[in-house]
């Protein structure tokens, strides 16, 4: 659970760094272009978002977090999302970290 915690922490406060684009539209085009190191999409997005998200990051080799809702990625960063993308590589090796040790 504390691990948990660290990475709804982390993403606030790369937010708050300007390391992140949120929004399905954002992320995706973040993606595309490169810019997105790591994915956080919420456990309860759509089937049809979900798929979508999960074939994006394969095809272009980036690591996918689904285990957040909706709600908890939102108040950690404090906007009203359900995907965030992390486009800065020091923070995204520290999601990564955190995540593997889950």
């Amino acid at each position: 659970m504390a691990k948990q915690n660290k990475i709804l922490s982390l993403l606030g406060l790369a937010r708050r760094a300007r390391q992140v684009k949120s929004g399905e539209g954002e992320v995706i085009k973040a993606i595309q272009s490169g810019q997105a190191h790591f994915v956080l999409l919420a456990s309860d997005a759509s089937d049809a978002t979900a798929k979508k998200f999960t074939d994006k990051c394969s095809t272009y080799h980036i690591s996918l977090n689904r285990q957040f809702s909706r709600q908890q990625l939102s108040a950690a960063a404090g906007q009203n999302r359900t995907s965030f993308a992390i486009c800065q590589t020091g923070f995204a090796h520290k999601f990564e970290e955190l995540q593997q040790h889950e």
